[in-house]
Formats: structure tokens, sequence, C-alpha cells
């Protein structure tokens, strides 16, 4: 009689390859859904945007537009079903790419209305700021300075009631907008000293 076969013969190798775990290729599984959610999330404006073939196009397209929870439910399953079958770096990396410039926009902005305060408070900082930009219109800027603090100070007379004018505040934020800090100035400073 013969010996029965082991169904699951042993693999005495250790440096076998053996695949991905099953916890793996469903944590990769997770990362893909989650990536479809964001894609049908995007704005059709972002979307045209990302270079998807034209299967999964259509898939976001539908998904976008399913008003039904289970429904939706199975065509972000569908379209992540579809996302295995494409490289998703470039698609991750594009959606990083825009969130961390939207990142980096807000940063300037705070950057600059810091500056605009420091701007209305302190007149050595007017010193910095044209010593860094020596091709600025001085008596412009300085006149627009002088007609943002008198619009504070009338603000500030101002009833309860009524709104605050900000003409100048917001006329010497898009002045200051106009500076090119990105690249380094002859003495030095950059858009984070300020």
């Amino acid at each position: 009689m013969p010996e029965p076969m082991d169904e699951h013969p042993q693999d005495d190798d250790p440096d076998a390859y053996r695949g991905p775990s099953k916890s793996q290729v469903k944590r990769d599984m997770h990362a893909l859904l989650d990536l479809g959610r964001e894609l049908i999330a995007l704005p059709q404006g972002k979307l045209a945007q990302l270079s998807l073939d034209e299967k999964l196009r259509d898939a976001i397209a539908l998904a976008q537009r399913i008003n039904s929870n289970e429904g939706r439910r199975r065509q972000v399953h569908y379209v992540g079903k579809l996302l295995r079958q494409t490289d998703a770096l470039p698609i991750r990396q594009q959606l990083a790419e825009w969130a961390n410039g939207s990142h980096e926009q807000a940063r300037a902005m705070h950057r600059l209305e810091a500056l605009r305060e420091r701007l209305l408070t302190d007149d050595a900082a007017l010193t910095e700021l044209l010593d860094a930009f020596p091709d600025m219109d001085i008596q412009a800027l300085r006149a627009q300075i002088r007609a943002t603090r008198k619009e504070a100070h009338d603000n500030q007379a101002r009833q309860a009631t009524q709104e605050p004018a900000r003409k100048h505040y917001r006329a010497l934020f898009q002045t200051l907008k106009q500076l090119d800090f990105e690249d380094k100035t002859p003495d030095g400073h950059n858009a984070g000293d300020y």
C-alpha cells in the first residue's frame, strides 16, 4: 500500500519567497480603497489633471453621481479594484503635491500677514524690508503704511455696529504679496526672516 501523500509539503528552504502576508495584502487593498475615496471626492477640474485610464475615470465619475449608500460603497470597491491594475504611485504623489502646496501657500500668507502687522507697529521692520528690497518705491510704501495706520485708528473710533474699513489694510497686503520672497535677497534675508 502506498504511503499517504502530504497535502502540504513542507518547504525546508527558509529563504524561499512566499509572497506578501495576507495582512499586508489586506492593508494594500484598504490603502487603494482610501485612494479611490480621495479620487471620488476630488472636483472635476483636479480629476482632469490626473493621468487616469478611461475605465477608471468613468468609474470615478459614476461613483460621484451615485447617491445610494450601498451603490456608492460597491462603486468605491470597484474603483479600488481598478486601482490595483494601475500604478498608484504617481496619483498619490500628485495628491500629496496638491495637499502640501496648499499648506505652503497658507504658510506664505501667514508670513505676509505677520510682516504687515510688524510694518504697522514697528518702523524697524520697514527699514529691514527696504534693506532687503532696495528697488522698492519707498515713498509709496511709507504712504501706504501711514494710510493703513490712519485707517486702523479711525476704525477704533467707530461704533461697534459699524463695519470697519479695510481698504488700505488689504492694499498693503497686496503690495507685500507682489514681492518675490522666494529668492534670497541681496543682504541674505529670506521670507522666513520677517
